[in-house]
């Protein structure tokens, strides 16, 4: 009688444990819940990122182009891809497949260099490593990117992404910081319904087509792009997320400036891209030409703004190079590439999401940037140069004898100069407790603006491209026609323009950050002993531990 009693409340103990767990996994499958135990959050992802997958209505499928044999850090990049698509996959209601892909597996070199440029000619980009594993030196083309399909489109998008200038692991980390942002803004730009117009100012003397070219095709790609003449518009601007001024070398009247600075006041965000000073370079041999000042009439807005655009120019000794004459072999003239330190190329960036983990951008004779008051606003740095920099104030002679000589650092130490802004928050009209320009009425006119952001960069030229030196075609952005090196400045630009106009705030997903943590070398080498006799002994003296007590646990139930 006492053996089926207590046989009865073994299997009722039994059937109540079965019973709450299979509740738990009723309520786990209806109320997801998940826990980051991760100090920097890495396996979470963001609240805009779920609000674009929760609104996907098709089926996802993404092709991943990294499996196979690859050395330790590419297998680390490839786990964190495969975890952010697994979390993916859980806050969305449609399918989302998700496979990897070796793209070397081919059954033949034809067939496997076939596939190779299918995979180029959709846009990845191809990167040849050089490993070793387990003593054997290796070779291998791999494609660190993803296909992904939405809806009857594709779009390819390349992974591995970082400041070349950092070492391997260190660009892999910010691959990995990213990756989050680059899925996320191509399901956007896949599912995206209705386009941003972006509006192009013209009227300004502003540089061609053909060196826009790059600006425009990269614009065409996410957003509606349309050119705004300013000196004919005779009513506000409405209808554009946001306003681009590229590089305007004439004045902008009274009324300009008030159709644009009414733009901001009602919540449209623009980005200026101005030269300070106008330098003409086919005069700059012997003794140079004489830089002067650019008279835009923009400076007054730009203060009420909170900035303002010095005269002068900052060389740095981190810079691009520039062709000169060296000499002459018979009848040929002979062209070194010399550092030119007006062409500053930027690694140091501010905090802001925009610019993490950017790749070098080059500017060409970009000035600095002084803040000033401006009640609501906030001045965020997002460009400066290296702390090799001087700054030279208007008029300034730019000669190419200074490449000429040696560029001695004891010259540049005005330190690092800002010269690109983003200003964020409630700006005031420059108009304000002052009639508007004829023509418009003052009961219309807005003096306290919505919260807003507008980007100011001392520099014209990054918004526009070169053109190739063989058959005057423009050049992708960011690409130097001499050297053929290519700049981040396209990527800049995007990024730019995405946050600028993007009201899911997935910019904010760069935020990201993922720590190396790495194991001190040192210290494993001193005391590998002591760890291994820790991890094999102790587990079995726990093992014996448990089996003395289990006996002796035994002994005592039997004895009563």
């Amino acid at each position: 009688m006492r053996k089926s009693g207590y046989r009865l409340g073994l299997w009722l103990h039994l059937g109540i444990g079965v019973l709450i767990i299979v509740l738990l996994f009723q309520v786990a499958d209806r109320y997801r819940f998940r826990l980051d135990m991760t100090e920097e959050n890495r396996y979470s992802i963001s609240d805009p990122t779920r609000n674009l997958l929760k609104r996907l209505d098709a089926d996802v499928i993404v092709e991943v182009y990294l499996a196979g044999e690859l050395p330790a850090n590419f297998i680390r990049f490839q786990k964190s891809i495969r975890e952010l698509l697994e979390e993916f996959a859980i806050y969305t209601d449609v399918n989302f497949d998700v496979k990897f892909v070796d793209p070397g597996e081919a059954a033949s070199t034809r067939a496997r260099n076939q596939y190779f440029q299918g995979l180029i000619n959709q846009g990845l980009q191809p990167t040849n490593l050089n490993y070793t594993i387990d003593g054997k030196s290796t070779q291998k083309l791999i494609f660190p990117g993803a296909i992904i399909s939405y809806g009857g489109r594709e779009l390819a998008l390349n992974l591995l992404k970082g400041n070349r200038a950092s070492g391997p692991e260190e660009i892999i980390n910010q691959s990995i910081e990213g990756l989050e942002y680059e899925f996320a803004n191509a399901l956007q730009q896949l599912a995206g319904t209705g386009r941003k117009r972006v509006g192009l100012i013209t009227g300004h003397n502003e540089p061609d087509t053909s060196q826009l070219a790059g600006l425009n095709n990269l614009v065409l790609t996410k957003y509606d792009l349309f050119r705004v003449n300013l000196p004919t518009r005779t009513t506000p601007i409405t209808g554009y997320d946001l306003l681009l001024v590229t590089k305007p070398t004439t004045a902008f009247s009274d009324r300009e400036k008030y159709l644009l600075d009414q733009f901001v006041m009602k919540g449209g965000s623009v980005a200026f891209f101005l030269d300070a000073l106008s330098v003409n370079m086919d005069s700059a041999a012997g003794d140079g030409t004489v830089a002067i000042p650019y008279d835009t009439r923009l400076a007054d807005l730009l203060f009420k703004y909170g900035v303002r655009i010095n005269q002068n120019y900052v060389a740095d000794l981190n810079c691009g190079d520039f062709p000169v004459v060296a000499g002459n072999l018979g009848d040929q003239a002979q062209i070194r590439m010399l550092p030119w330190p007006y062409f500053p190329i930027i690694t140091n960036y501010g905090k802001h999401p925009v610019v993490k983990n950017m790749d070098a951008v080059m500017v060409r004779f970009a000035s600095t940037i002084d803040t000033v008051k401006a009640v609501g606003v906030e001045k965020i740095p997002l460009l400066m140069t290296s702390a090799h920099s001087k700054v030279m104030g208007a008029p300034v002679t730019v000669s190419f004898n200074d490449l000429q000589s040696d560029l001695m650092p004891e010259k540049f130490q005005s330190g690092p100069r800002t010269v690109g802004y983003l200003l964020e928050g409630t700006f005031t009209s420059l108009y304000k407790n002052r009639f508007p320009p004829q023509g418009f009425k003052k009961e219309e006119m807005v003096e306290d603006g919505v919260k807003n952001k507008v980007v100011v960069i001392a520099d014209g030229d990054l918004v526009r491209n070169e053109l190739s030196l063989e058959d005057g075609k423009p050049l992708p952005l960011g690409v130097e026609p001499y050297s053929q090196k290519t700049y981040a400045n396209e990527a800049m630009l995007m990024n730019l323009i995405d946050y600028l106009v993007d009201e899911d705030g997935l910019v904010e997903t760069r935020a990201k950050e993922v720590k190396i943590r790495p194991l001190d070398k040192v210290k494993v080498k001193q005391e590998r002993t002591k760890w291994q006799v820790i991890n094999l002994v102790i587990p079995i003296v726990l093992l014996l531990l448990f089996g003395v007590l289990k006996m002796i646990w035994r002994k005592r139930r039997n004895k009563y």
